[in-house]
């Protein structure tokens, strides 16, 4: 039943993102007097629709994604010859009908993120003073660099105080690179240097340090003790064995430790404390036996409203920070210092969007405005069939001033279409790979 609610909702996401995409197309020809033959919603077979004007608007057999199919659109299109087919535009107006589809992706992206912030602006709560240092993994790359616990990081790549969000974006983003970075101990400033590692099962950087926020449960993992023992969802950990938990690693750590005795977990529940003793559990987890203790974590949030011209400010803030983080991780994949593991394909999109769906609204918004900056970005990568590639085969051509020739041309296609498909196999073997349990 979850395989089909996924199903569902990747359908809703995909095909509002994509729908959206065309219609950037769709309107930008309409300004500069292309004929559009088709706007289908969907591929294939036309199932039913309606004809306004010069163009078929229709509802295909295969309603995943869609399609606007312009006049002389394709080299050798005899109808290229017409004033008003795609070819005949100038360069620079067909460059702008090309952008015009991840221009309104981007769009999408910062008009969903505006509205859900004037409604549910979400913060850390309690969380440690920006920069300051809660912890440290043993043996991590931080540990080994001689960054300890109460540090508090006052440069970065030489950027005076940076956020804890803008140290996460970096390491992240900066897998078997150093990072510079000055930190304050005691009044005095120390220059380091932290290379973050792979991380293996997720593709991307890790440094291992964490900022200090309050920690509540989100959920549990099957087959443990967690839930039985009386805790509740949204409960916030205080303190595991007397150990105060300001990190998420500190209830995995603990559990490690105790090799199955009991633990004695301290919460908070609508301001009232109160204690529960929970046995961890022996589990397998990509192949690895763990001690659990059975919690899934989440930083405790906060929410306010922001209103709008601060909400657009912020929606645009993120956006613009996503987008680097994407740059950063393919450049880092170009470069072999990071794993394409961290891509995610259409299966793994249909999970998260079912799981997004499941939680609310504003979880499913908030992952349709992600997906659609990722689909913009990834229309706009320098590959032939895509947009980019059409946009820099026109800046070429706007470059040498003439036409590439028609063999040229259709290679370049045809090159751009395998690559293509060789990515979405990639990507789908990628997803396979994560969803599908492994042998023991």
């Amino acid at each position: 039943m979850i395989i089909f609610e996924n199903i569902w909702w990747v359908l809703v996401l995909l095909g509002i993102m994509i729908m959206v995409h065309e219609l950037g197309h769709y309107w930008a020809a309409r300004l500069f007097d292309v004929r559009v033959e088709t706007f289908s919603f969907g591929f294939g077979p036309r199932l039913f629709g309606f004809r306004r004007g010069d163009t078929d608007f229709r509802f295909s057999l295969i309603l995943f994604g869609g399609y606007v199919k312009m006049q002389g659109e394709q080299p050798g299109d005899q109808a290229s010859e017409d004033p008003r087919s795609f070819l005949a535009k100038p360069r620079w107006q067909r460059l702008i009908i090309a952008a015009a589809g991840p221009f309104m992706n981007v769009v999408l992206a910062v008009a969903v993120l505006t509205g859900l912030f004037m409604y549910k602006y979400p913060k850390p709560a309690r969380a440690s003073e920006p920069g300051v240092i809660a912890r440290v993994d043993p043996g991590s790359p931080a540990a080994r660099a001689g960054i300890r616990e109460g540090d508090r990081i006052v440069e970065l790549e030489g950027r005076p105080n940076p956020s804890w969000e803008e140290i996460l974006v970096k390491e992240v983003a900066s897998a078997r690179r150093p990072l510079r970075l000055v930190i304050e101990r005691d009044g005095q400033r120390i220059p380091l240097s932290v290379t973050p590692e792979l991380h293996e099962r997720t593709g991307i950087g890790y440094a291992g340090w964490s900022h200090g926020v309050d920690i509540e449960i989100a959920g549990w993992v099957e087959g443990t003790n967690a839930q039985k023992s009386g805790l509740q969802i949204g409960d916030v950990i205080v303190a595991v064995d007397g150990v105060p938990v300001r990190s998420a690693l500190t209830l995995v750590e603990a559990a490690k430790a105790s090799q199955g005795k009991p633990l004695e977990i301290t919460y908070s529940r609508n301001g009232v404390e109160g204690k529960v003793t929970v046995e961890p559990v022996l589990k397998e987890i990509d192949g690895e036996k763990r001690w659990m203790i059975g919690i899934a974590q989440r930083p405790r949030l906060e929410y306010t409203r922001l209103p709008l011209p601060q909400a657009f400010v912020e929606s645009l803030r993120q956006n613009w920070r996503s987008a680097g983080l994407i740059y950063e991780f393919l450049k880092g994949i170009i470069e072999r210092r990071m794993s394409a593991k961290s891509l995610e394909g259409p299966i793994r999109i249909a999970q998260l969007s079912g799981d997004a769906a499941r939680e609310g609204a504003t979880s499913f918004l908030a992952l349709m405005a992600l997906v659609s900056l990722n689909l913009a970005i990834f229309n706009l990568l320098p590959i032939p069939i895509l947009d980019g590639g059409v946009i820099l085969l026109l800046l070429i051509e706007m470059a040498l001033r003439r036409d590439l020739s028609l063999p040229v041309k259709e290679a370049i296609i045809k090159v751009g279409f395998v690559f293509l498909m060789m990515v979405v196999a990639f990507v789908l073997y990628n997803d396979l790979t994560k969803v599908l349990p492994r042998g023991s």
